[in-house]
């Protein structure tokens, strides 16, 4: 048997998994996305005979706009704040989405500044050689007058504490795919969305399944069961698979 890793381009150091065995190969995706972020290895295509894919945006209506014009949106919304004096602050995990978003930020427009949680993962991805913008961590000493027309990454969750308290006139923004679902305004209170997520949308997920050439697939996360259905529909043998894990929520 015969085990081999290769890059998802899910989020960095994130691998897919080859299993070679009398001649039959099954490969497990974890989670993926094809479109090169310019931080995270790129996607590899394994061709299979068995592909274990997740689905999380399993469904027609999650189809993602391409990075450069995230980029400008989210460049944009933050040079609009700064010129009113505002302080923006934008949600995203803490580990790879936050890396992206600091990647897709224009510094010019003023300084980056992140939440704890961000930095600590800033400074193990730093130490392993990959560079990334320059940050300041938020910290108790850091004045409110500092921060003025300043963009602040960090966790979806923190939005809703008292930690945001340590800034003036605030803008709040998420990065999230699910930004395109209806009602996620109302889990999390926020000024803006930006749909932008580290998964493959539904496009990409038919692409990849069909060039791995697999006469079998099973889908995890998300909308397994729907998307299991539309393979079938196409004429594969496909199946859902429960999981530990559910994929990304916000």
């Amino acid at each position: 048997m015969k085990f081999s890793f290769h890059p998802a381009g899910h989020i960095i150091g994130s691998a897919q998994i080859r299993v070679e065995h009398k001649g039959e190969v099954w490969a497990a995706s974890g989670d993926y996305k094809t479109e090169a972020d310019g931080l995270s290895e790129a996607f590899e295509l394994v061709k299979c005979n068995a592909f274990i894919t997740e689905s999380t945006f399993g469904l027609p209506i999650f189809k993602w706009e391409p990075q450069a014009v995230i980029a400008g949106a989210i460049n944009d919304w933050w040079r609009e704040n700064n010129a009113l004096g505002k302080t923006s602050i934008l949600g995203g995990y803490a580990l790879g989405k936050a890396q992206r978003l600091l990647q897709m930020l224009d510094p010019s427009i003023g300084k980056i500044f992140t939440h704890g949680a961000v930095e600590n993962i800033n400074k193990v991805i730093r130490g392993q050689g990959i560079p990334l913008q320059e940050t300041i961590r938020v910290t108790q000493k850091l004045k409110r007058k500092e921060t003025i027309g300043g963009m602040v990454i960090c966790p979806p969750g923190s939005l809703e504490t008292s930690w945001t308290k340590k800034f003036r006139a605030i803008e709040k923004g998420v990065a999230s795919g699910w930004m395109m679902q209806d009602g996620t305004k109302r889990k999390i209170t926020f000024d803006k969305g930006f749909i932008l997520s580290d998964h493959a949308d539904w496009d990409e997920l038919n692409r990849v399944i069909k060039a791995t050439e697999a006469e079998k697939v099973v889908t995890t996360h998300g909308y397994a069961d729907s998307f299991a259905k539309w393979l079938c529909a196409q004429g594969l043998d496909a199946q859902a698979a429960e999981t530990s894990f559910e994929g990304e929520k916000l």
